[in-house]
């Protein structure tokens, strides 16, 4: 997900995202421990995704107050 697409949602929407993103990325981590994905990379872009999502919060959040 790029950040001109994040900036768009909407505060809510972000959060959301984020427990979506986290729960996709404990599933990646656990198959990844059990049998060998087969683009192992999926964890480092759910991993980059949430560092983006948070960033985006962070600021949308501080504009509000």
């Amino acid at each position: 997900m790029k950040v001109s697409e994040i900036k768009e949602l909407s505060v809510a929407d972000i959060q959301e995202r984020i427990v979506a993103e986290k729960g996709t990325l404990r599933q990646l981590e656990l198959t990844h421990a059990t049998s060998p994905l087969e683009n192992p990379m999926k964890i480092r872009q759910t991993r980059k995704t949430i560092a983006r999502l948070k960033t985006v919060l962070g600021q949308k959040q501080q504009i509000e107050k």
